[in-house]
């Protein structure tokens, strides 16, 4: 027995170094060596293997990145040496300037500079005791933070432990961020979930931090950047720029693009540099952190009581574009959320016109105080989100006028509600002729149902009332001479499969002419075959995106098993936390629910995993890593991006080394010359299609 012990011993070691070294490369050398599929078996051997000997589990096993029950609260923590911000710098008069007084301070000593790209994220410190992660605290007020380490666990480039023979605290300071494409798939997400989606990715980040549920912090994917060592509270080495290379050797992740810079016109050089460079980039930085890299000058510069001397924060010119505020409109989604869209004097902004912005919830509204008329400021968050940041008071002229946010659903005039702990106001009717049309359009989107036919105009007919016509089209009377009104073809997506029963009412729709109706009912025969995950989406549960679905139908394989799951088995299934648990739980035991399952398995649509035609496609982009931008001749970029994944490919924000292609389409921006300047292959939207399928 002692023997069988040590084997098991032997082989959770062996999978923990295996998977934490798998880790390294993918998450902080941004170079996978292995399948995912490899990962995952890796990964549940190891947690299979926990399971049965709990008595083996370690702090530092990569197991432990998300576990445990959602906090209560975050306790608080004083920092040994403060976490002091920064001075900023807006021009290059302003670096002059500060040079200026470093030089004077340090009284003619030698000196050198070293610039590192300024991270928009949240301040993280990480506290390492005797070489194990012992806590990771927020920055809070400089002073005292909170305590947040089972959330930053989950971020995959933080060790979990560290090889030092340094005796006593190591203390690593960095700046946790999201990357442009976790934002983008968050923000998708979100808006599909009909939450409120995020202004930026510092909030997405900031926000995560301070979520009480691990699971939910996993989900954001975040990362981050390491910028500062110390040791048992005090400097580590003799300059700033070996402390960062102590941090790379002990396998933290610190920002590429550090350089040492002899004087200050070096480091303007550097600001002007990365001011036109920064768009290439898959994460926001809005500026240039600068410091003395000498550690003894530092010391005796010191600081104010806000922020070091011999550090300062060079601000790029922020992005933003004024324009009049014309209106404001209610939309209101498929889980009744009413989100108020801002309409905009038309104005350029980051290459496109920008005509319309969402002003995300009432909130958001009455903390800008915008009111019809205004003169505002807009911007793009990570040059994707057009939002509304500012109000220009300075503009006003006395005649804007106030905006009050509807009390009542602007489609079927249902009083609102604001459930207690949301930010969003939502229409309770179910029978909500806009829910409804919402939650069809989802249920036939190419990512869920994929029934092509099935666009706004079309959905707009089946779902409102209509006149009764006769075979020469003229509309039926009643006993009074009131043209019979009849009810609409589709109250739910389940009657989308029973349209076959009603060709003649289809073929009385406008622009609905004999081809056009056989082809739509072709297709919704066709998205029977969809399969579950596609079908889970579809269904439109909340807090469920695309990803999520798709683990829950791998977990699961069947609707009936999904359906039968408690809240519990759910909360321990795969990257599926309490809050997405309660949801899926709640959705499935509503009667109305489970009669809409019961009426599409009647219809023929498959409730378990099979083959789609698209798990069919041979995965000819296997380990193949593209870059998309600018305007395709006729793919839409979600298009091409599915393309990609399909045939095995990834798609990544950013252009590095590792990128095997940019697609390049119109107006490519910074993405092509960064491109060219590594030497990456840049391909046409023809050329990816015959790449794509020449071995379909």
């Amino acid at each position: 027995m002692a023997g069988k012990a040590k084997n098991i011993e032997k082989e959770i070691a062996e999978l923990r170094q295996q998977i934490n070294q798998h880790d390294y490369s993918y998450y902080v050398l941004n170079s996978p060596t292995v399948a995912d599929v490899e990962y995952d078996a890796l990964m549940r051997r190891l947690k299979d293997l926990e399971t049965e000997h709990p008595e083996l589990v370690t702090p530092d096993s990569p197991t432990q990145r998300v576990s445990g029950q959602p906090s209560e609260g975050f306790e608080e923590y004083f920092h040994k040496r403060p976490m002091l911000s920064l001075d900023n710098s807006y021009s290059v008069e302003d670096l002059r300037d500060w040079a200026r007084r470093c030089e004077k301070l340090a009284e003619g000593r030698s000196y050198d500079f070293v610039c590192e790209l300024k991270i928009d994220g949240l301040s993280l410190s990480l506290i390492y005791e005797n070489g194990l992660l012992a806590r990771a605290v927020t920055r809070g007020d400089g002073t005292r933070g909170e305590v947040v380490t089972a959330n930053a666990k989950t971020i995959r480039s933080v060790p979990l432990r560290i090889e030092t023979d340094r005796i006593g605290e190591v203390e690593i300071r960095g700046e946790v961020y999201l990357p442009h494409e976790s934002f983008e798939r968050v923000n998708r997400e979100r808006a599909e979930q009909e939450l409120p989606t995020f202004a930026n990715p510092r909030n997405a980040a900031s926000g995560a931090m301070r979520q009480l549920d691990p699971q939910a912090v996993a989900d954001r994917h975040l990362d981050i950047f390491c910028y500062q060592l110390l040791f048992a509270g005090e400097p580590a080495f003799a300059s700033h720029f070996e402390s960062l290379d102590w941090m790379v050797a002990h396998g933290f992740k610190v920002n590429p693009h550090r350089k040492l810079c002899r004087d200050i016109e070096e480091v303007i050089d550097y600001c002007n540099e990365w001011d036109t460079k920064r768009d290439g980039l898959n994460y926001e930085t809005d500026g240039i952190v600068i410091k003395i890299n000498q550690v003894a000058i530092q010391d005796e510069l010191g600081a104010t009581a806000k922020a070091p001397r011999w550090a300062i924060a060079y601000k790029f010119p922020a992005r933003q574009a004024s324009t009049q505020l014309l209106d404001v409109i209610y939309q209101v989604g498929r889980t009744g959320a009413v989100t108020p869209v801002a309409v905009l004097d038309p104005v350029q902004l980051a290459g496109t016109t920008v005509s319309r912005a969402s002003l995300h919830n009432s909130e958001e509204m009455l903390r800008l105080g915008v009111k019809r008329g205004d003169f505002v400021f807009i911007e793009k968050s990570g040059e994707i989100i057009p939002q509304v940041v500012k109000v220009i008071t300075e503009r006003r002229t006395g005649n804007e006028t106030e905006f009050e946010f509807p009390t009542h659903c602007p489609v079927c005039q249902t009083e609102l509600v604001k459930p207690e702990g949301e930010a969003v106001t939502r229409c309770p009717n179910v029978s909500c002729a806009a829910k409804l049309r919402a939650g069809l359009l989802h249920f036939s989107s190419r990512r869920a149902m994929r029934i092509e036919g099935l666009g706004e105009a079309l959905v707009d007919q089946l779902t409102s009332p209509r006149i009764q016509r006769d075979k020469k089209g003229e509309a039926v009377l009643d006993e009074t001479g009131s043209p019979i009104i009849l009810p609409p073809l589709a109250n739910s997506v389940a009657d989308l499969y029973s349209l076959a029963d009603k060709k003649d009412d289809l073929l009385a729709l406008e622009r609905m002419g004999g081809k056009s109706v056989d082809n739509l009912l072709a297709q919704i025969e066709a998205s029977k075959e969809a399969g579950l995950a596609r079908l889970i989406y579809g269904l439109g549960i909340r807090h469920v995106g695309e990803r999520t679905a798709a683990i829950l139908a791998k977990q699961y394989g069947s609707m009936e098993n999904l359906a039968s799951a408690s809240t519990e088995e759910l909360a321990n299934s795969f990257e599926v936390g309490q809050v997405i648990a309660a949801s899926i739980f709640d959705w499935f035991n509503q009667p109305g629910n489970q009669n809409l399952i019961q009426r599409l398995k009647s219809a023929g649509v498959k409730m378990g995993i099979v083959q789609t035609a698209d798990e069919a496609v041979p995965k000819v982009f296997d380990g193949k890593t593209f870059v998309l931008t600018g305007t395709l001749p006729t793919m839409k970029r979600e298009d091409a991006k599915q393309f990609i994944e399909l045939r095995g490919g990834k798609v990544s924000g950013s252009v590095s080394k590792k990128t095997d292609f940019v697609l390049a389409g119109a107006d490519p921006g910074s993405k092509l010359t960064k491109a060219e300047e590594l030497g990456v292959t840049v391909i046409t939207e023809e050329e990816l299609l015959k790449l794509g399928e020449s071995e379909s």
